[in-house]
């Protein structure tokens, strides 16, 4: 009898602690985003938020998880920041000027009914991709508050130490506090400038989400799932706006295809080679409605036309049948949107598939000069592909090495140690390089 009785509190205590932690993980930036409206610092709102989740841990096994967990989490965090305030008054003097600057440029909405949780997760994301802080930083600031990863976690994201990454995080607080950067969302008249900025910061994490920098691995799933995860707060919070809509719709097109990317040793299978019979399905037809909300109304945004892009590689049945001359004219109005070398060379590989090999292999020569180019692996991979299908294999091996010097995950390099050793094969003069 004593064993079951330990046994079911042990079990209650564990589904407690489950529970919080699953709801502290969806509810934690909307829980920092109260407290930062209501105390003004980011730091105040990680420790009380904490303090209140150890709480929960203690009270909840004994008493049952609340009915309302979010508004029983930010009641709790609210009252250790009262305490905290109490106790340290020059630290709550200077927080009482930063709200009362704060609420005159952005009035407080009004209090939240019947014990509700706000959602004022906008206002985060606005802060969080301000444009003062540095790029790095706004992605690391983001994956930390919005998406609730730990320092750690986004240390791993970046590929660099936990210390590092601390002390990158605590200077992006820093410049938000010293630079009293308003905790608020931008006005009509300032949106349109500051809106592509949090979208290029959701858009980074699932791009190296989608393709790893460097590491053992081509994917980091849990990145992309965070983006994603990200761009439907977003895509919540600001229903009107298209690019929003876009960009979610192209995360989750692009993200279709995961299972389907690697095989089962991770090694990286070409999208000519993948079972499409993989794809998820329901993701692709959800991107294909968001594709369409993106391109009506307007004029089409830089997300919206990548993610026509992606829905037209998703509806194929396979490569040879994909609408390239619709490929090719979407990068088309891509170049006029963003004049940049990477959609020039994303188009000139679009070209190779419609006109062969030698018309985009014209194209990737005239962008052979572009500075952005030149550490971009995709570039050499690209003149290498084309120049392997037109037989030039002692060019197409030079530009396989090039690319090896420059990728950097270990799928990408045994990929391109196979093709390197197939042209040298092809070409007996040629010298296999480990």
């Amino acid at each position: 009898m004593d064993g079951q009785v330990g046994g079911q509190t042990g079990g209650r205590v564990s589904d407690a602690r489950s529970s919080v932690e699953s709801m502290f993980r969806e509810e934690r930036g909307r829980l920092l985003a109260s407290l930062v409206r209501r105390f003004g610092d980011l730091d105040l709102a990680e420790e009380v938020a904490s303090e209140a989740v150890e709480a929960a841990l203690v009270h909840w096994p004994v008493e049952g998880v609340p009915a309302r967990p979010g508004a029983w989490l930010l009641t709790t965090a609210r009252r250790r920041a009262v305490d905290r305030l109490r106790r340290d008054q020059a630290y709550a003097a200077r927080l009482a000027v930063l709200q009362v600057e704060a609420e005159r440029a952005d009035p407080a909405p009004p209090a939240e009914a019947d014990g509700d949780l706000p959602d004022e997760r906008l206002q985060l994301f606005f802060t969080c991709a301000h444009p003062a802080l540095p790029a790095d930083d706004r992605t690391a600031l983001t994956l930390r508050c919005l998406a609730g990863l730990t320092t750690p976690e986004v240390a791993r994201a970046f590929l660099v130490p936990p210390a590092t990454m601390a002390q990158r995080i605590v200077r992006a607080k820093r410049k938000i506090r010293e630079a009293r950067i308003p905790f608020r969302v931008p006005g009509a008249d300032e949106l349109p400038e500051r809106l592509p900025g949090v979208l290029q910061v959701i858009y980074s994490i699932f791009t190296e989400g989608y393709a790893a920098s460097s590491g053992p691995d081509l994917q980091r799933l849990d990145l992309a799932e965070e983006a994603i995860r990200l761009g439907r707060i977003l895509r919540r919070l600001l229903p009107a706006q298209r690019e929003v809509a876009g960009l979610l719709g192209l995360m989750l097109l692009v993200h279709a295809r995961r299972d389907a990317r690697t095989g089962p040793g991770g090694e990286i299978v070409l999208l000519d080679d993948q079972d499409r019979g993989r794809w998820d399905r329901a993701m692709i037809e959800e991107g294909r409605d968001l594709v369409l909300v993106a391109l009506t109304g307007g004029p089409p945004g830089l997300y919206g036309v990548q993610a026509a892009i992606a829905a037209l590689h998703d509806e194929a049945a396979d490569v040879a049948t994909t609408d390239w001359p619709q490929v090719v004219a979407l990068y088309d109005v891509l170049l006029a949107l963003v004049p940049s070398p990477v959609v020039a060379l994303n188009r000139a590989v679009a070209v190779a598939m419609r006109d062969g090999p030698r018309a985009g292999l014209a194209l990737l020569d005239e962008l052979a000069g572009e500075p952005r180019l030149r550490d971009h692996h995709p570039y050499p991979t690209a003149r290498a592909d084309l120049l392997h299908r037109l037989g030039r294999f002692p060019e197409a091996a030079a530009a396989y090495r090039q690319a090896l010097d420059l990728v950097g995950t270990e799928p990408e390099r045994a990929h391109l140690l196979r093709r390197l050793n197939e042209v040298e094969t092809a070409d007996p003069g040629g010298t296999a390089r480990a």
